[in-house]
């Protein structure tokens, strides 16, 4: 699943709750500050939406655009991801 600047891989576990994985490697930002600036917003955006997910690993990997982008447009976009990854499995 791609976003404009997140890329999600979603796998089901066998542990009944989601969990969740990212990466916001140095490609994205040199600076440490932005980079934990990016991880603060994807797990506020999971614990926000973990009620609503299935059993499911979520491992959202963040793009070079990323860091050049407002905290509420990066929310947004995790937010429809969630929604959409959440429809995904829910299919399968």
């Amino acid at each position: 699943m791609h976003t404009p600047h997140f890329s999600a891989h979603v796998a089901p576990n066998g542990q009944g709750h989601p969990r969740l994985g990212m990466s916001v490697s140095r490609k994205v930002s040199k600076k440490a500050v932005e980079r934990n600036r990016i991880k603060r917003v994807i797990r506020e955006s999971f614990r926000r939406h973990q009620r609503q997910l299935s059993a499911t690993d979520y491992v959202v990997v963040a793009k070079s655009g990323a860091a050049g982008q407002h905290t509420p447009r990066l929310r947004s976009e995790l937010d429809n991801m969630w929604v959409r990854a959440g429809q995904k499995c829910d299919n399968r």
